[in-house]
């Protein structure tokens, strides 16, 4: 992988694992678990479900390809992303940087070169509502830690360390 591009690295292997991350964290949760939200924010079944979607909006016109259509229901629509980005491959990326990518947030029409689209709104919206979902759980008392999230930390049993 050291060799494919740089924006595929940056993308498709960073989305596929938190999303396998989350799936398991959704697999663990009783159907009311998704409906908990932090004050007036979505859902946590909305804000994995909207993680889902960033990661395709944003790697599939980095690759040349067209946005598809997810299913609603967020066990399956985390399985789909996951298998669409599975499919996608180094070279799909070849000449990325060059593209420059017309797209919608919110209201507002922008358009972002490549690098720029990944790194400052991609990127930190695939973040934001993976931990806005995942905070809502903790804050409702959720037993999750950062192993959880990240699916790299290990800790004794016992209080978390923040690090």
């Amino acid at each position: 992988m050291n060799d494919a591009p740089p924006l595929y690295q940056a993308s498709v292997p960073v989305f596929r694992h938190y999303l396998g991350q989350v799936t398991v964290i959704v697999d663990r949760l009783a159907p009311a678990d998704l409906e908990l939200r932090l004050a007036d924010a979505p859902t946590v079944g909305q804000q994995f479900a909207a993680a889902a979607g960033f990661a395709l909006r944003v790697a599939c016109p980095l690759a040349g390809r067209d946005i598809p259509n997810l299913p609603g229901s967020i066990g399956p629509r985390l399985a789909v992303a996951r298998a669409v980005l599975g499919a996608m491959r180094p070279g799909d990326f070849e000449g990325a940087e060059a593209r420059e990518i017309t797209h919608q947030a919110g209201e507002a029409v922008l358009t972002h070169r490549a690098g720029e689209f990944l790194y400052r709104f991609g990127l930190p919206n695939f973040f934001f509502h993976l931990t806005m979902g995942y905070a809502a759980l903790r804050a409702a008392g959720v037993q999750l830690g950062k192993a959880d999230f990240d699916g790299q930390h290990v800790y004794a049993p016992g209080p978390e360390v923040a690090e």
